[in-house]
């Protein structure tokens, strides 16, 4: 049986796709040869690992091909991150220092969340209260992180718009009025009507 009509204009070369019909398939048959890629370091060619040399030649040689660094992803850690401390430092200044005169919009920590500032404060905060018992650290975040959640699901419940990072947020920074009181009190302890004043307020 013949094929219907005029063969293609274009024909494939060798290293191009085609497509087959069925009944053609059965004769076809072949195989793909791993590319034979030696590592050149120092001038010497080095002799391929084992494992390398199998996922060669099982045709998975492509595992193992690096390719060069794109210029636009070698950004600082910082910015990769998305911390910027200049923003930071300025909601740690409006937390600890509420008033309106001062110039300082404390909105600011509400509308524009962040998560590396409160994280740095619940660390610190964690630090302070404990003296130095890390295995306890990770349950203050981890208490920070739920208790934050069940606040943000309960505003959501009562019909607040809040963001669950606003909320991470707004609860992590409030740590810091308690990690500057710290120090004091251990300082004017021993006075009880002093430490009594300093708590009350």
């Amino acid at each position: 049986m013949q094929p219907p009509g005029p063969p293609p204009a274009y024909t494939p070369t060798n290293g191009d796709f085609t497509f087959v019909s069925s009944a053609d398939a059965e004769d076809l048959s072949g195989s793909i040869a791993p590319p034979d890629v030696k590592l050149n370091l120092g001038g010497d060619f080095i002799k391929e690992s084992t494992a390398t040399t199998f996922l060669r030649q099982r045709g998975y040689g492509w595992l193992l091909e690096v390719e060069d660094d794109d210029p636009e992803d070698n950004k600082p850690l910082l910015e990769e991150l998305d911390i910027d401390l200049k923003d930071i430092y300025y909601k740690i200044r409006c937390v600890l220092m509420p008033m309106p005169s001062l110039g300082f919009n404390r909105q600011v920590v509400r509308d524009n969340p962040d998560f590396w500032g409160p994280l740095a404060v619940v660390l610190f905060f964690s630090m302070i209260s404990l003296y130095g018992q890390f295995r306890v650290v990770s349950w203050i975040i981890t208490i920070w992180i739920f208790g934050s959640l069940t606040i943000f699901l309960l505003a959501r419940v009562l019909g607040g718009e809040v963001a669950y990072g606003q909320v991470l947020g707004v609860i992590g920074y409030s740590l810091l009025p308690l990690i500057v009181i710290a120090p004091i009190l251990l300082v004017v302890g021993s006075f009880e009507v002093v430490s009594t004043l300093i708590k009350i307020l």
